[in-house]
């Protein structure tokens, strides 16, 4: 509660003081690891990720912090590598590849266009790394790309393009939900990164006026290079920072919807895609529950 409310009226020059703070004192922490050979394996990983309950098979959109993990042996590349491992060949990676360092409608603004080969991801280094292995599809987005690799990587992919907002049915994030996949929080947190809570606002008729009124158009440069148009939606900032995404943790624990744990030094969320939607849903209905009201009505 403090944390929020200090969050919530600091001046802004003092959270960056902070943040910034707080980045120095991790890298010093994961020199140290890594001059010591300290650092996380490979098959550390894979013990936690199977010890958290990701299966063979699974399909797993994973949410990443790789400083939080530790000082990683290999980097990007060995977590990706143990994702694999656990999930097999069977399963389906997924991962954000979002090109926007802060709001969508900034983004827009300044850089209405999308190349899906070339425009990278900002949603940190391991979601870099996989956008450029090979057999690695790009959901065709301006704002919520996805990138995948395995089976269904196509699946989830194929019909992101043109949809107004990036949530609804067509997207990687309900299919997910279709397809009874999961979510990893891996280092992150509800409020930072879980992009499945969106899916509520396009499975509903959702009564706050999350997104703004402005319907942008951008240039897409598709794999071919081909140039098409297309229209998107994106939230209204004014309404995002009225958002309480971890406050809804305790109602997703109590109906079983996500696992903690931890993988390496990372405090890691194992959600249950489906079961999230039609919780959120539910209480959506009873309660008026949201990311913006946590509380209900």
């Amino acid at each position: 509660m403090l944390k929020q409310i200090i969050l919530k009226y600091a001046p802004e020059f003092v959270l960056e003081w902070a943040k910034a703070l707080k980045k120095n004192q991790r890298r010093k922490q994961l020199h140290i690891q890594e001059k010591t050979k300290t650092g996380i394996t490979q098959q550390k990983l894979v013990d936690d990720l199977k010890k958290i309950g990701l299966q063979k098979g699974d399909s797993v959109l994973v949410h990443s912090s790789l400083s939080k993990i530790g000082f990683v042996e290999g980097g990007p590349a060995t977590v990706v590598n143990a994702l694999f491992e656990v999930i097999g060949e069977e399963g389906t990676l997924l991962f954000p590849s979002f090109p926007a360092k802060g709001r969508n409608k900034t983004h827009l603004e300044e850089h209405p266009f999308f190349d899906i080969k070339n425009t990278p991801s900002q949603m940190g280094s391991i979601t870099e790394y996989f956008r450029k292995l090979e057999k690695v599809h790009r959901s065709f987005h301006p704002t919520d790309p996805i990138c995948a690799k395995g089976p269904l990587a196509e699946y989830y992919t194929n019909s992101h393009f043109g949809q107004l907002t990036p949530y609804n049915e067509h997207s990687p994030f309900r299919k997910l939900c279709d397809k009874k996949g999961k979510i990893l929080m891996l280092g992150t947190t509800l409020n930072g990164a879980c992009t499945n809570l969106h899916t509520l606002e396009d499975a509903v008729n959702f009564k706050y006026p999350v997104y703004d009124a402005v319907e942008y158009e951008v240039k897409m440069i598709d794999e071919s290079g081909k140039e098409h148009q297309m229209k998107t939606k994106v939230h209204n900032p004014d309404y995002s920072a009225k958002r309480n995404c971890d406050a809804l943790k305790p109602m997703f624990e109590n109906e079983g919807v996500l696992v903690n744990g931890m993988v390496g030094e990372a405090k890691t969320m194992l959600i249950d895609a489906q079961k999230m939607l039609d919780v959120m849903i539910k209480n959506y209905n009873d309660k008026g529950v949201t990311m913006y009201t946590p509380f209900g009505n």
